[in-house]
């Protein structure tokens, strides 16, 4: 037998587990067969393109209007025959929506982690012009309790303009609302969860939105139900692959999440006043988990149980004003102000003859987050086709949080902290605070009818102070200048171009101590109140190609990133026999790569309503590893990933029914995370989802949907060392697989 083939496996009680043990070779090819069967559709989806592009006969409903200026306009007549319920059941008929609304864009290694701040509001949807303000209530569920009826027309923007909030190098989508002078809807969900182990979770919303003159309004109250069920294994080997230890885990948490939200408008003598709030809980959500260990070498067993809680609350209140002066530019302010408080108590009890419980574990997360942001400008034109927006925006961003843990070690008890002993935790009660102030100015030329250029500085200073357990205050100063450039070749193929400076903003939670929840050797996991904001050069060139009869969407996009203060795990040990980490710089590093997206109706199969939308993702990364010294990929680049949707609605059926599948690589640096005393691997398999949608009653809405159809699992490969990871002394290796089963959800909707 191989030695790196694992030994013992006759004594595993499942097959499944067998059949996960890792054989490199095998499944390197797996991969390799998975990617060329992608390349396949992809090229199969682009053949077919081909074959259609004399249309010319085929009957494919299609906007009514394109204008010069390369702004598409959906009316309200072309979806009709769809019935839509809500202002998302439209845009989902529209071929290359995803690429339009910037979710295309998810492969070019950007990053939403610690955002703060309004910013230009690049990937949002505009309603009547105006973007949604507020950053808890996603634009994308707005749209979902918009009813139909009240749309005028859908328009896709793929210029820029003075006139537009929201700026970058994707488009922009501007859902255009009936100006009419008393109108009023409701939409009723009722929905029902089943999960892997049968339990049945109940939810549903309600949505009263309407126009009265001049005012505007939508309520929206909410229950949506969270529960999950998944069932772990994971095997532990000694450094010859002989195994030693089995673990099984069945975890369940029961989780229902409240929402108020209420959007008011109102417009007069040249103005709008917008107003958003949103209120969230989710009080107690009682989580357990069911642990069994199987010793192998000691030949017994040990069993363990955790009954963990959490709690968030958070609410958010923003606004956005504007007055247009005639001739003589536009004047904005936008606010938000929002509160989130949240808490985790894990408490983990060992169970020495099945009944009994002995406490052994108690981590308690607290934390709450508060932000203000203002934002004002002025809008105006400076000569001919050119536009300029001045303007400034401030921000204050707090973060207060607290760890508290108790073992099973000799000393004085606390029922504070599970009636263990508590133990202290380096820089584990903090507050961190910055405060931000970012001078922009944005001008905007159209060149001639087929080109415009968009061209943007922003100079940012803030200061971060931390207190608590450690004091520290530091200044930062940044310039980010951005240049969009964007020509029409013809008026149904666009070149874009951008290049921009880009500050990651720092997410709080790395300045502190935190429990980590994934490694039951590892309670906690290092702060590093000395990290700085990751920095980067992002360069994109798009072509996009809009096929003819409107039949869909070819897009390729090629995007580099040079990279700065580049931010993974460092080491932060206070001494060589006490080796810690926590998130901090690393140096440079660079990451590229290849999109290549394709949106299209199927009237050639007959299938004229149908709409099929694939992508591939191919990228790659390179940075120095802190504990190596050596050069490998960055986490999360991996080599390639892709995703299929089709939908396809039998019009005179009232029948509507779709699937989505999305994979990525598995193997390789990319999937591999590299810290002080470990190293672990990242093997998912295949999402495959499917749903059936029938519309009976005239306004009823019935739809089934399936989610991870395949039962894939989430598996991770652990080798921990004897030390530190440079020295390369394996203690042990780890497999652990994890899922979720296969869900399935019923949903009845109404508008009235």
């Amino acid at each position: 037998m191989s030695q790196n083939q694992p030994v013992g496996v006759g004594i595993l009680p499942c097959v499944q587990i067998r059949e996960r043990l890792p054989v490199a070779a095998a499944r390197l090819d797996r991969e390799i067969m998975k990617f060329k069967s992608h390349i396949f559709t992809f090229a199969v989806a682009a053949l077919l393109l081909v074959r259609a592009l004399p249309a010319g006969a085929q009957q494919v409903p299609g906007p009514e209007d394109v204008s010069d200026d390369s702004t598409i306009v959906y009316p309200a007549s072309y979806f009709a025959e769809f019935l839509p319920v809500s202002v998302n059941d439209m845009l989902y008929r529209i071929p290359g929506i995803d690429l339009a609304m910037g979710r295309g864009r998810g492969g070019s290694g950007g990053s939403s982690r610690g955002r703060r701040g309004l910013g230009s509001g690049e990937g949002e949807v505009l309603i009547n012009g105006q973007r949604i303000t507020g950053k808890n209530t996603g634009s994308r569920d707005q749209l979902d309790r918009i009813s139909a009826e009240q749309v005028d027309y859908i328009e896709i923007i793929r210029g820029t303009s003075e006139d537009i909030e929201i700026r970058g190098g994707a488009q922009v989508v501007n859902v255009v609302l009936l100006d009419v002078l008393s109108t009023s809807s409701t939409t009723v969900e009722i929905r029902s969860d089943r999960s892997q182990d049968g339990t049945i979770d109940t939810g549903g919303q309600l949505s009263y939105s309407g126009q009265s003159g001049d005012l505007n309004y939508l309520l929206h109250v909410e229950a949506s139900p969270r529960y999950n069920a998944s069932s772990s294994s994971e095997l532990s080997y000694d450094p010859d692959y002989n195994l030693q230890e089995i673990r099984f885990e069945d975890s369940v948490r029961e989780d229902l999440e409240y929402q108020v939200s209420a959007n008011v408008g109102y417009r007069f003598d040249n103005q709008v006043l917008q107003l958003n709030g949103l209120y969230e809980t989710r009080g107690d959500s009682p989580s357990y988990r069911d642990r069994s260990i199987h010793d192998l070498v000691n030949d017994r067993i040990q069993l363990q149980r955790e009954d963990n809680n959490s709690k968030r609350y958070s609410w958010e209140v923003g606004g956005d004003y504007e007055r247009s002066f005639a001739g003589a530019g536009t004047y904005r302010f936008l606010f938000i102000v929002n509160d989130r408080d949240f808490q985790f108590t894990r408490n983990r009890f060992d169970l020495p003859d099945g009944e009994t419980r002995v406490p052994d574990l108690f981590l308690r997360n607290l934390g709450r987050d508060r932000e203000r942001i203002a934002r004002t400008s002025y809008t105006f034109d400076v000569a001919g086709q050119q536009g300029l927006e001045v303007g400034v925006e401030g921000a204050q961003t707090i973060r207060d949080s607290g760890l508290r843990m108790g073992l099973d070690i000799p000393g004085e008890r606390s029922p504070a902290y599970g009636n263990l002993v508590p133990v202290s935790v380096d820089n584990s009660e903090s507050t961190v605070e910055e405060i931000r102030y970012e001078g922009f100015a944005v001008h905007n030329w159209q060149l001639n009818s087929r080109m415009s250029l968009e061209s943007s500085l922003l100079m940012e200073t803030s200061t971060i102070e931390q207190s608590g357990d450690v004091f520290n205050s530091r200044d930062f100063q940044f310039v980010k200048p951005k240049v969009d450039y964007r020509f029409d070749i013809t008026p149904s193929l666009q070149l874009r171009a951008r290049a921009e400076k880009d500050v990651q903003q720092l997410s709080f939670s790395d300045f502190s101590a935190s429990a980590d929840y994934n490694d039951d050797d590892q309670n906690t996991q290092a702060g590093n109140p000395e990290i700085r904001q990751e920095q980067s050069w992002r360069y994109e060139l798009n072509l996009e190609m809009r096929l003819p009869n409107n039949l869909g969407v070819v897009n390729s996009q090629l995007w580099y990133r040079d990279l700065q203060d580049v931010i993974e795990r460092v080491d932060v040990s206070p001494s060589p026999d006490d080796l810690r980490s926590a998130r901090g710089n690393i140096g440079d590093g660079e990451r590229y790569g290849l999109n290549l997206d394709v949106s299209t109706r199927l009237p050639m199969l007959g299938m004229p309503n149908a709409l099929l939308t694939t992508g591939i993702r191919l990228r790659d990364s390179e940075i120095t590893d802190p504990f190596l010294g050596q050069k490998r990929r960055q986490p999360g680049s991996e080599r390639w990933s892709t995703n299929v949707g089709f939908r396809n609605d039998m019009v005179e059926q009232g029948l509507t029914y779709g699937m989505f599948y999305s994979h990525s690589s598995n193997g390789g640096s990319g999937r591999t995370e590299i810290d002080i005393i470990d190293i672990e691997e990242r093997i998912e398999d295949p999402f495959l989802m499917a749903f059936v949608e029938k519309k009976a009653f005239e306004n009823f809405t019935f739809r089934l949907e399936s989610r991870n159809i395949t039962e894939g699992e989430y598996c991770r490969k652990r080798t921990r060392f004897l030390g530190a990871t440079v020295d390369g002394v394996v203690e042990e290796i780890e497999h652990y697989c994890n899922s979720s089963g296969m869900e399935l959800a019923f949903r009845v909707s109404a508008t009235f």
